[in-house]
């Protein structure tokens, strides 16, 4: 959050309603920045940590405005002092088990478990997920189709000087050679720039939330499933050129200088 906001001890800032804009501020009793906390890696790197006092200071503050308060009214003021919300750390999986569900059956309580939202959310959503894996399968279909309609085309194209290299010399295993090194190089360029695009695309969606204090979102974390996908783009492509490099290695050189043009 320090680095999101550019906050550093000893500047101020105030207090708003809501996580969006457009809420009541508590410009009249800012908050002090006295220290920031190395990131961790968890929900404490998102947020502003306070003093529950603090909290219910700023709302007496407004609730009372500068009228001087007797020993009653300030009694009744902090018997209305609560909190809201709690974040609890679990120091056994018994807990994490059964404390939720004592919580839930309490009146006026309500929990919530990051893991169990987090599935339940994935649930939700898991048939837009199957939509894009099937919408990419036919993406990768479509690619595998586009580079052997390619390589036949270049092979018919060059049929000739690749005779003419039969003639001069170069075994067949040569000419497949040639043409399977053609289509690693187009699988490789496909590979860059689909990471390029991926990535780039995924590193400005994680600047737009961060920006609008919203998910963490990092493109620059890389997971063995990166490997499987890049393996999986050649043998794609070097499946698509099979046909074109058995058709080089079946090239009849002297029908072919023969043929009429």
């Amino acid at each position: 959050m320090a680095r999101v906001t550019g906050l550093r001890a000893g500047d101020r800032f105030e207090g708003t309603h809501g996580l969006g804009e457009g809420g009541e501020v508590h410009g009249d009793r800012p908050y002090t920045v006295v220290g920031r906390l190395k990131p961790c890696g968890c929900v404490l790197d998102r947020l502003v940590l306070t003093a529950t006092e603090s909290v219910w200071a700023v709302h007496e503050a407004a609730h009372v405005g500068d009228e001087p308060m007797d020993e009653a009214d300030r009694r009744a003021l902090e018997a209305e002092r609560e909190v809201t919300a709690l974040l609890v750390a679990y120091r056994s999986p018994l807990a994490a088990a059964t404390l939720p569900r004592w919580v839930r059956a309490q009146p006026g309580l309500q929990a919530a478990a990051p893991a169990l939202e987090s599935a339940r959310l994935m649930r939700a959503i898991g048939a837009g997920v199957d939509v894009l894996r099937g919408l990419g399968a036919l993406l990768v279909a479509m690619a595998a189709l586009s580079l052997f309609v390619t390589m036949t085309h270049a092979v018919r194209e060059r049929e000739a000087d690749l005779a003419l290299l039969r003639l001069l010399g170069a075994p067949p295993r040569r000419l497949a050679a040639l043409m399977a090194w053609e289509a690693t190089w187009l699988a490789s360029l496909a590979v860059a720039l689909g990471l390029a695009l991926g990535h780039g695309l995924t590193h400005l969606l994680g600047w737009w939330l961060v920006a609008d204090r919203s998910l963490h979102l990092t493109a620059w974390w890389f997971t063995s499933e990166h490997g499987g996908w890049i393996g999986g783009a050649f043998a794609v492509a070097w499946l698509a050129v099979a046909w074109p490099v058995w058709r080089v290695t079946r090239i009849e050189v002297t029908s072919l200088l023969q043929a009429p043009r």
